[in-house]
């Protein structure tokens, strides 16, 4: 220490209102070296000023906490480069807690501030800075005890935030002691369970538990004590209104600072909505495995079926291929819509959709151009199931041979497709105009169409399928039961 810090320790006095001046004044007595050492000694940062506030000791703590060190009987009240308030107010150095006690002759206590240092880091810390006095009473200087409270303002930030966390959780997040009663109540557990904090905290956790499954508490408690953590365990707890709710649970071990536990944290999250996807998602796979099953059952089927009509590998293939694409696109009818606001509507097929999807590539503008080649009127009903496939194969079947020998292999030939409800009965009449004269040909209908009606349209669906050989054109119609269009 310098001859004028030490000639002040040596000759302040106790007085009756500082403690800390008693203790300063008796440890002076044991020599300047151990004063040196005690104070050089200390992990906390402590320096000294006159009666004027001029710094004339510091310690190595000190200069740490300010980083730098400040020139002794010229720097005055505190050491640090910069001085604030913790809400960032600027601290002038005159109007600082040591500053204060010199002028008023008084410990200060009860204050925090926030150091600056050259480098830019904000240390916060706590002062005592204590008036020092002579063996007459009069103020010699002061000393000022700073302690460094980073630690402590990180950990009561980090709790801030977690305590934020919780609090604007959706998840129910609640703690309990060993005995299962409840600590902590958030947001979240109002919202899932119903229960205000004030109606909830103190009771046992077990009213929140249906009593078929009372069983579970003790095994989880019993886990909990071991240390262990109970991970993604779903259950079903009962709101305060009596109704259930299903819950995934992760539950931890609480511990003191001991290392202790004391307790549990439970974070229950509401699993409701999961579950109704899980069960659509096994609905859609079932769904999904039963079309295949379909699928694959006729495409088996046209194979077989064509193989009796076709002269030729490559006729066969041919015709197999245009049999699967007019399949293709009436099972594109069956797809969901997607409305304006992306939302999915319930697929809509109904039969004069089914037509014009199967005569699309054959409707082309006749050479008048006045009107479209292939034309459906009359009612329009839905159509969906196997009877969709059926029609479309039979659909197929009637453009085809169109193409090949009637109506729609002349430019300027066309086909009018008429649908009408007689009773109980659908009939749709398919008749073709404007194409060469017609001859009656019977191998234009055996084969595959008549196997494929004689197998579906007059079983499945009820129906009887006719042709009326016309030298204008070709008439064929068909009738099936209305209501198993749609079965």
């Amino acid at each position: 220490m310098d001859g004028e810090t030490d000639q002040a320790l040596t000759d302040a006095k106790p007085v009756a209102r500082t403690g800390g001046s008693r203790r300063v004044a008796a440890a002076s007595g044991r020599g300047d070296d151990h004063h040196r050492q005690i104070l050089e000694a200390l992990p906390a940062a402590v320096y000294a000023t006159d009666a004027a506030g001029r710094i004339t000791y510091y310690n190595e703590a000190a200069a740490e906490l300010w980083g730098h060190r400040p020139e002794l009987g010229n720097a005055r009240w505190c050491g640090s480069w910069k001085l604030s308030w913790p809400d960032g107010t600027p601290l002038p150095h005159d109007e600082c807690p040591m500053a204060v006690s010199l002028r008023e002759g008084r410990p200060v206590r009860g204050l925090e501030a926030v150091a600056e240092r050259p480098d830019g880091r904000l240390i916060p810390f706590v002062p005592y800075p204590t008036p020092l006095y002579d063996a007459s009473g009069t103020l010699v200087g002061a000393v000022n005890l700073l302690v460094d409270i980073s630690d402590r303002r990180d950990a009561e930030r980090a709790a801030q935030r977690l305590s934020a966390l919780v609090e604007s959780a959706e998840d129910a997040i609640i703690a309990k002691d060993l005995d299962g009663v409840i600590t902590s109540w958030n947001p979240g557990a109002e919202r899932l369970f119903g229960y205000t904090a004030d109606e909830i905290i103190g009771k046992p956790v077990t009213v929140l538990i249906p009593a078929d499954r009372l069983g579970e508490e003790p095994a989880i408690l019993a886990r909990i004590r071991r240390g262990e953590r109970v991970e993604h365990f779903d259950t079903v707890r009962r709101r305060k209104d009596g109704s259930s709710v299903e819950i995934g649970l992760t539950i931890s071990p609480i511990r003191n600072a001991g290392g202790q536990i004391v307790g549990a944290s439970k974070v229950a999250r509401d699993i409701t909505e999961r579950r109704l996807a899980q069960e659509q998602q096994r609905l859609l796979l079932r769904e999904m495995d039963h079309r295949i099953k379909n699928l694959f059952a006729i495409a088996s089927s046209v194979v077989a079926l064509s193989a009796r009509s076709a002269d030729t590998p490559a006729a066969l293939a041919s015709a197999v291929q245009a049999r699967l694409s007019a399949l293709a696109r009436a099972h594109a009818l069956t797809l969901p819509a997607v409305s304006g606001s992306d939302r999915e509507t319930n697929p809509s097929t109904t039969l004069h959709a089914l037509v014009r999807a199967i005569a699309a590539p054959y409707d082309e503008d006749g050479s008048d151009g006045d009107r479209a080649r292939i034309l459906v009127t009359g009612p329009d009903l839905p159509i969906a199931g196997r009877a969709m496939t059926n029609f479309a194969l039979l659909l197929h079947e009637f453009a085809t041979n169109a193409a090949k020998y009637g109506a729609l292999s002349s430019p300027t030939g066309h086909v009018d497709v008429e649908c009408v409800e007689q009773a109980e009965q659908l009939v749709l009449i398919w008749t073709e105009r404007g194409g060469p004269t017609v001859v009656q040909d019977q191998s234009r209908i055996e084969g595959f169409g008549s196997l494929l009606a004689r197998l579906t349209i007059g079983g499945q669906l009820g129906g009887e399928l006719s042709y009326d050989w016309r030298p204008e054109g070709m008439t064929i119609r068909m009738s099936v039961i209305r209501d198993r269009l749609i079965g």
